[in-house]
């Protein structure tokens, strides 16, 4: 059967602004610039200097008690922990979303996976086996072969911290 045409839309005109700027009298008086001040050999520096505020340290995970950490920082969690295994990251870099134990075994546990390409971690398979833990695994993508690696998360407050992982060698 053959479909009936449909009707092509016409192109239509629209109106535009003017390209040229509006002569003084037909701006409005609070439109007008403040001018630079007038700086001659010199540079124009601030003298004080605006305040740094120290980086704010965000806890993985916030929501109300018992809600599921997102997808997005569980995988990135699991980025990190797989990157760390194959030797491409420092194990400090984790060590706030973990247990000073997770974390020293982390160090402990060396380089696991070995890979000539960066890992690349897949989505992550949550479980919430109880109120306050959570227990993903995902799929490390590294060469030929690919990896398992599994972290059980327990809520501490409204932070969700690493008590423990596992990885296939």
């Amino acid at each position: 059967m053959s479909r009936t045409p449909r009707p092509v839309p016409l192109p239509r005109i629209a109106p535009s602004p003017s390209a040229e700027p509006p002569y003084d009298d037909e701006r409005p008086a609070g439109d007008v610039p403040a001018a630079p001040p007038y700086v001659q050999g010199a540079l124009a520096l601030a003298y004080d200097p605006e305040p740094v505020e120290p980086p704010v340290r965000r806890p993985l995970i916030w929501g109300p008690p018992g809600a599921v950490p997102d997808d997005r920082r569980l995988r990135a969690l699991g980025q990190a922990v797989a990157e760390i295994l194959s030797g491409r990251r420092p194990p400090s870099s984790v060590s706030a979303h973990m247990t000073e134990r997770t974390h020293a075994e982390l160090v402990r546990s060396g380089k696991v996976i070995n890979c000539t390409r960066p890992p690349l971690v897949g989505t992550p398979h949550v479980s919430q086996p109880k109120d306050g833990v959570v227990e993903m695994c995902v799929l490390v993508h590294c060469g030929d072969r690919p990896r398992v690696l599994a972290l059980r998360l327990e809520r501490k407050g409204v932070q969700w911290l690493c008590t423990d992982f596992e990885a296939t060698p």
